[in-house]
């Protein structure tokens, strides 16, 4: 398949939230290569003109936070709509290159005689928590990380949203995001549902995004963590737990799970300088997840 008619196939989703000047650049940038689709969960309803977004973009403002898996949802079904045959996702802060920006696709459209990839995605570079992170899959009270070298596709069991390329074709058979979760582990729970109904996840060595997790890290023990918002740890912990309560999750991660959460709970309770805070909806979250209460807080 030529450059062309892969480009022509391949449409992009961008999730705003509060963005600036610089989030729609590199929204603007992308629709240089591709059809580009920007939802954007800002709280203020605002028009496309006025953030500075060009015209070839089609902009959804929601007013309203409806959580990163609507988000996703909203715009691949716009491409759907489009009759795109594939989808790169961004987060509004991620900055991917252009070997990746056409690789990708490209590296779809080649695995196309394989209908059974659901994704591929590069290896997420994040500077402040130690460069380029490994691949990982599930084991038995903690990941197998698996570098990102070589010349060959390697399958793994999740790929963090943004930077990844999605195979449309997969989309109705494995269904939407899970709207319910609102943010935290979407992508883990989506790969992991593609992977039950057969489908292959594959992480592609030698593409790189460069991408923050979190706010700035905390150091224990020689290691860094990404800090995240009392709010947002609410999520984490309600979703964790809400996904090990699910019986079509892997019994391996959850395993996984339950060995990082006492300390993932001690950190955010200790370390942050309103530590109270985070524990407290750290909490309230298992309790939300026990007592099934699921979507937006």
């Amino acid at each position: 398949m030529s450059d062309t008619s892969v480009a022509s196939q391949t449409g992009c989703v961008v999730v705003f939230y509060r963005p600036d000047q610089e989030c729609v650049k590199r929204a603007n940038r992308l629709s240089r290569l591709y059809s580009v689709i920007v939802i954007d969960n800002t709280e203020k309803t605002v028009t496309a003109e006025s953030l500075g977004l060009t015209p070839a973009i089609h902009y959804v403002p929601n007013g309203s936070n409806l959580g990163i898996a609507t988000a996703l949802n909203q715009g691949i079904e716009q491409l759907l709509a489009q009759g795109m045959t594939c989808a790169l996702l961004f987060d509004q802060d991620s900055e991917p290159s252009d070997t990746l920006l056409k690789g990708l696709p490209a590296l779809m459209a080649r695995t196309g005689s394989d209908r059974r990839v659901a994704l591929i995605g590069p290896a997420y570079d994040d500077a402040r928590l130690g460069g380029v992170a490994p691949f990982v899959r599930f084991r038995y009270f903690k990941l197998e990380r698996v570098a990102p070298v070589g010349d060959r596709l390697i399958d793994v069991d999740f790929l963090i949203t943004s930077g990844s390329c999605i195979n449309l074709g997969c989309w109705h058979e494995v269904g939407p995001m899970d709207d319910s979760l609102f943010i935290d582990f979407v992508d883990l729970e989506w790969c992991v549902r593609a992977r039950n109904k057969g489908f292959r996840i594959l992480g592609v060595p030698w593409l790189t995004l460069s991408h923050q997790l979190g706010g700035p890290p905390v150091k224990v023990l020689g290691r860094n963590y990404p800090m995240h918002s009392a709010v947002r740890h609410y999520y984490l912990f309600r979703n964790a737990i809400a996904l090990m309560l699910r019986p079509d999750m892997p019994l391996t991660w959850k395993t996984t799970e339950l060995v990082k959460l006492p300390g993932r709970l001690l950190i955010y309770a200790l370390l942050p300088a309103s530590g109270g805070s985070h524990l407290k909806m750290a909490i309230k979250g298992i309790y939300h997840a026990l007592t099934r209460r699921m979507g937006r807080l």
